[in-house]
Order: C-alpha cells, then structure tokens, then sequence
C-alpha cells in the first residue's frame, strides 16, 4: 500500500464520504487511488478554492471530516480562504496538498513552494491559516501524521489542518500501515468550576433578576439543541441568537426573542437593553452581535460566559463568571447542580418583536427582498438548511428568515469572503443529502463562483441558489453614501442567468413579481 491509498484507507475509517479538489501533476496519482474507493465520492472542482469552501461546507452541520486537496503551489494556495473561513468558525477541515520532491528543492521546480531561492513559503502560509501544517517526508511518518492530523482538527475547539505530500512520496510503499485511533477529548470544566458558576448564576434566578440566554454558533457545534431548551423551558429564559446560531432555538418558541444584533429582531434588543444578567453559552461576541463592539453593551449587566475556547474569554468583555467547556458538557452538568426548587412553574410571557412581523413599506414597483424572504420562509421544509453569502442579502435573510421545524441559518462567519457559501452549499448538500440545501447570494457573489454550477451539475447534487440581482455591491455603496455621501464603482452588469443556467443543464428561473416567485 503507498501513500495515496493509505491516505484514502484513513479518511474511510474516519468517516468521509465525499472530498473535494483539484487535478494536477503533484497530486495526480492521489486521483488514482481515490477511483479506486467505494466509500468515498470524488468532486473535482473547476477552481481549488471552491473546494476548500465545499469542504467547510461539509463540515458545518455534521460531525464529519471536511476535506479538500490540491496540487502543490498555486492549487494549493487556491485553498487559504476555505482554510481561513474554517479557523475562524470553527470547523474541522483536512487540506492535503502536493509538495516538491526532495531532489528538486531550491532549484526552481515546477510549483515549488519551499521558500528556498525566491519560492513562496507554503509551509509558512498554511501554518498561519489551520491549527498546525505538517509534511510528510517519508512513508512510514504517513500514519503518525494523518493521526495527529485529524485528532488536531477535532480537539478542543474544531479547525483546519493542513498536510503536505511530496511529489516523489506519493507512491512510496508504506510498510508500516495500522488503523489510526481517534482520541478526541471532549472539553468540560471541572466539578469545583461547575459548582462555582452554578453557585452564581442559582444567586441570579434567586433573585428574579431579568435574565436572558445569548446562544452563539458553539450551541450548533455541540448539537445542544435540546440542552438550550431544556434550560430554557427549565427556568423560564428567553433566549436569543446570533446570526450565526439562528434557528438553534425554534423562533415559534414562546421563549424565542429571535436574533440579537445589528440586523436583528427588535425584541430581542429591547429585551436585552433590560436585561440585569446575560448568560452568553457559545458566544463569540462578533462584531455583527455586538453592534460594532459597543464598548459599554454589558455594563451594568452581569454576563456568564460557557466557550469552549479559553482565548474567547473576557476577548471583548468581561465576564464576571465563566466556563470553558463545550456548551452541550456544560449545560449537562449545570442542570444536575442547580437545585430543583429554583424550576419556574409557571410559563414566562415574553414581548416578543420580531423583523417580519413590521409592515413594510415598499412602493417602488421591484421586488422587495424583504417579502422575497418572507415567502421563502413561509416555504422552506422542515430540516432545511439556507446559507447567506457575503452581502446585503445576507441581512435580509438574517431579519426575515422565521426558523422553525429544526432549520438552520448560515452567514459567511467573521472572515467572511464572497463567494463561500456560493460554492459551500454543495458540502453542505453532501453531508446532508436528505436535506433542502438553499443558498441565498448576491449577484456580485454568484458571479466570483457561480461556475460550480456545472460541478453540481455534473456529480448531481441539487442545490437551490436564489440570487438577489441588483447589480451593484450594495452594503458597500451604502457604507460609502454614508461616509462620504458619494460611492465609486459599486455597479456591474449581470449575465442572463437563465440561459446561463440552461447552458449547464441546470434549471433557471427569472422572477418579476412575487407571486411567481411562490
């Protein structure tokens, strides 16, 4: 067995099902191996970099593996920002990449990125965006390294790995082949921590001060879905998300207070801004959930903070009690030590104000995006998934999505290049196939993109993008307006995207008014 099949061997064991990448000299014998396989599909891409957002794709909802490959070079480098939207939302993605044969190093080969004689530094480069970059310089490391690899990926907080293979390892024999062992600690606090937050957070609903619960995107990570509303229904705390966790909570919920945020629902600000506690489980505090990071949002606020990532805590404010676990560990342990004399009895009514439930005022004859949501919404089957690309129609979706039936709602993350979820949408579909995978994007968006079309379309994964077409970079113009009062070169011509849809075997629709749209 060489290498490339002992890589191949690994991801079987591990899980994976579906990679993602791209052909070319380095990496090409790997293709071989991976045809041989009948555990996993192969999607070759049309650019390496859809393959890295497939990846991530792949990984957002599941507990699974995302894994994305690439020649050595410019293939490789195609991965960054697949690899840098991974690390900064928290998913657990393999890149495997080709690399210079050790003859040829500093001598300007083909694709070299040794960093030697005026070559790039990939080493450099792909350690600065995953957890740690390895390379495999010979045959019986291979089974050491994609062990330590994809323990990393999955330990403590999730992230991107990297793996260099060299041209000339590929197909060495490995003679020293075994089954790798995953050994994935799960992150929990100690009992004294636990009784220590319990103690505070027991003095708090004692009390009956005005508590709410801040749930973050480590709630989906952790599959705490129940636990969140276990507590919730427990103690009587409305709940709001961010945008990242939208849907986390079921927002028909009598305790659902919908997003908190700079595009979110006016109920949940209010009741924020009254709020004398916080409990933030899973929360990052981004810039989006933060109002710019308001420096004075938590004062006069107590804030209780559970993140499985010790770097999180007291990052923007301070928490005058935290956690650092994973949310599902911590919610667990917190409902066995709070006494049950504490339990409310009687249902809370919560004033609720959501974005959908305001009239809109529109009379300028287009379709407004605000409705066009709302009426998908009104449509999306249970279990679906949609993803907002980077733009203003991801703050549309975020305002006028209502998630409910166990629906989830997925923006581009605090890295958040256009584009992503265009392409991401596809691993989403993979990993998810008996789901309805939508993908909300804007035009300019598409247009980075768009051409996987035909990757999905060849592999047969069905996919819906709805794409907002306005011709213009629009949350830009609308930051320049605001600055300056003038904007530059935010406008663009559209193809005709339902020829273009034809062209690739897909099926394309142009809608003007919004009953067609229903």
């Amino acid at each position: 067995m060489d290498v490339n099949q002992t890589l191949v061997k690994i991801l079987e064991s591990v899980g994976v099902d579906h990679v993602f990448g791209g052909s070319g000299q380095v990496n090409g014998s790997m293709l071989l191996a991976l045809k041989r396989s009948k555990k996993i599909k192969t999607i070759i891409i049309r650019n390496e970099q859809a393959a890295s957002f497939m990846a991530c794709g792949y990984a957002m909802f599941s507990d699974k593996l995302g894994v994305c490959f690439a020649t050595g070079g410019p293939g490789a480098f195609n991965l960054f920002s697949g690899l840098a939207v991974a690390l900064s939302d928290s998913l657990p993605v393999l890149a495997i990449t080709g690399y210079t044969s050790s003859p040829g190093r500093g001598k300007g080969s083909l694709n070299e990125s040794t960093g030697l004689h005026r070559t790039p530094d990939s080493q450099v480069m792909f350690a600065a965006t995953t957890k740690k970059s390895f390379i495999i310089e010979t045959p019986d490391q291979a089974c050491d390294i994609v062990e330590e690899a994809i323990n990393l990926a999955f330990a403590g907080r999730p992230g991107p790995v990297h793996i260099h293979v060299p041209k000339d390892i590929t197909i060495s024999e490995v003679k020293n082949y075994r089954d790798i062992k995953l050994d994935i600690q799960p992150v929990g606090a100690d009992r004294s921590e636990i009784e220590k937050f319990s103690n505070a957070l027991a003095q708090a609903l004692e009390t009956e001060k005005r508590i709410g619960l801040l749930v973050g995107y480590g709630a989906i990570r952790s599959h705490a879905e129940n636990e969140i509303r276990e507590f919730s229904e427990r103690f009587q705390i409305p709940v709001m998300t961010t945008m990242d966790a939208k849907g986390v909570f079921p927002e028909d919920h009598p305790l659902s207070l919908g997003v908190l945020g700079t595009s979110g629902d006016p109920g949940a600000k209010q009741f924020f801004m009254t709020a004398e506690v916080v409990l933030a489980f899973g929360n990052s505090f981004a810039e989006n959930a933060t109002f710019g990071f308001k420096e004075d949002l938590y004062q006069g606020k107590q804030l209780f903070h559970i993140n499985i990532d010790p770097d999180e805590i007291n990052k923007v404010y301070k928490a005058e009690h935290a956690l650092i676990s994973d949310i599902k560990i911590a919610l667990d342990a917190l409902s066995r030590s709070l006494p049950h004399q504490l339990d409310v009895k009687q249902p809370r009514k919560v004033e609720k104000l959501f974005q959908i439930d305001i009239p809109i005022d529109h009379h300028n004859g287009r379709i407004n995006p605000a409705e066009m949501v709302k009426l998908m919404s009104k449509h999306l089957p249970d279990n679906a998934i949609i993803l907002g690309d980077a733009g203003s129609h991801m703050l549309w979706l975020s305002c006028y999505l209502h998630l409910t039936g166990n629906q989830r709602y997925q923006n581009p993350g605090s890295f958040g290049p256009m584009a992503s979820h265009v392409n991401g949408a596809l691993g989403v579909k993979c990993a998810h196939p008996d789901k309805t995978v939508v993908c909300g994007c804007g035009d300019g968006a598409y247009q980075m993109a768009g051409f996987e079309l035909m990757t999905a379309v060849q592999y047969d994964i069905p996919v819906i993008w709805v794409i907002f077409n306005n011709g213009e970079f629009n949350v830009i113009k609308k930051f320049l307006i605001n600055m300056f009062g003038e904007h530059a070169y935010m406008t663009f011509d559209n193809p005709d995207y339902v020829m273009y849809a034809h062209a690739c075997g897909a099926d394309g629709y142009r809608i003007e008014k919004l009953e067609d749209f229903e």
